[in-house]
């Protein structure tokens, strides 16, 4: 079987002496430790056509203010003028730990890599794109100076791999991303040539968060001229009841209630202009996988037995997301190292999403458009410019 170039669309990383920052981070959670370059190399063993990773902010903690953050600006500013290296001690006051993200991940795309972080100037060039977080709920003035600064912070030539934003609203309340400046912040990135990553969580926060999605494109595109409509890269197929579905017996997945209704939903997200989605994510949202260790000591077969049934499970979800957006929308993304929740630990989650993805991909599509799904229309969202697709696919037996 050919396979294609691949681009993982959705990778966070974080080292060891910044896990303090992480909003949702726990010592001794499944998440612990250092996710860095090296981690990632290992979780996706040897796959000589992956060609890189579009990095996605891994929510930090934040305050975020209006007043702080004009201040910054001027702090920024005069450090600027003067010539002196502000960068060193990075106080950002409520904003400190999203700037430390930035210089963080512009050390790995620049090839700068400090002692301890688990990256080389080698692994340099993995890095396609950055999605940082920012503040979208400031507006176009807000965004403005934010991004400054950040490009200040990341330098050249990762400063020019910023090529999107995130503000997660997965666990924001109702009537957050319909806020003036909110809608505001989105036309402002349209018009300058960023993409938004909107997470939303149909699972754990409710089918309203769909629904408001709905009504922000709607807002964010309307009276804009095509070509400065943002584009919406929707995370994880809005996170669905997948598990739901999984426990009832009774009902066949496609005539569930929480699928039927999620199924309506993404139909009309697709068919509004310039959004996207990601394939990704999935298996946060099902019964967990066995353990790394555990798959290790399977045979072939029962181990391909075990995706085989993921991809039964989920087929209907995927059957839907292709259909609705079509070969032209979709791409594909890890969610590294969030796949390792339920994907089977970090050998084995990459792998193992990657293995059921090309087995529903090869079936179903024509050589192009599955080269459109694994890299090319990542590439078209973020502005990849690199020569991703060199060189060519190898055969692989899978």
């Amino acid at each position: 079987m050919t396979t294609p170039a691949i681009i993982d669309s959705h990778v966070h990383l974080y080292p060891d002496s910044e896990t303090d920052t992480l909003a949702w981070y726990t010592s001794n959670g499944p998440l612990s430790g250092q996710h860095s370059v090296v981690q990632y190399l290992t979780a996706i063993g040897s796959q000589p056509n992956l060609r890189g990773f579009v990095f996605i902010e891994a929510d930090r903690k934040v305050h975020l203010d209006a007043v702080g953050l004009d201040n910054l600006y001027k702090k920024v500013g005069l450090h600027v003028s003067s010539g002196t290296d502000w960068k060193v001690h990075l106080d950002g006051g409520g904003l400190t730990n999203v700037l430390k993200e930035v210089s963080w991940i512009s050390r790995i795309a620049n090839g700068t890599p400090r002692p301890g972080e688990g990256h080389a100037v080698e692994n340099a060039h993995l890095c396609f794109a950055i999605v940082p977080w920012a503040p979208l709920p400031l507006g176009a003035t807000g965004m403005s100076k934010y991004i400054h600064i950040i490009k200040t912070v990341a330098s050249v030539p990762a400063g020019q791999r910023i090529t999107g934003f995130r503000y997660l609203l997965q666990d924001k309340p109702p009537g957050t991303m319909l806020q003036p400046l909110f809608i505001e912040s989105l036309r402002w990135m349209g018009h300058n040539g960023y993409a938004f990553d909107l997470g939303i969580d149909q699972r754990s926060s409710g089918l309203w968060q769909l629904d408001e999605a709905v009504a922000m494109v709607l807002k964010a595109h309307s009276g804009v001229p095509e070509q400065e409509r943002v584009l919406i890269v929707i995370n994880h197929m809005c996170k669905p009841d997948i598990l739901k579905t999984q426990e009832d017996e009774k009902v066949s997945t496609t005539q569930h209630p929480q699928y039927k209704q999620w199924q309506e939903r993404i139909q009309i997200l697709a068919s509004l202009p310039d959004t996207y989605m990601k394939i990704s994510g999935a298996f946060s949202e099902m019964k967990s996988l066995p353990a790394a260790d555990i798959q290790e000591k399977l045979d072939f077969w029962p181990r391909s037995k075990l995706l085989i049934d993921v991809l039964e499970l989920i087929t209907p979800w995927l059957d839907h997301v292709f259909e609705a957006f079509g070969p032209d929308k979709v791409m594909f993304g890890s969610d590294w190292p969030v796949c390792n929740i339920g994907g089977g630990g970090n050998g084995m989650a990459f792998q193992n999403w990657r293995w059921i993805m090309e087995r529903y991909t090869a079936s179903r599509f024509e050589v192009d458009e599955r080269n459109r799904f694994w890299a090319e229309n990542a590439a078209k969202v973020y502005s990849i410019k690199s020569p991703y697709a060199l060189p060519p696919s190898y055969e692989e037996t899978l």
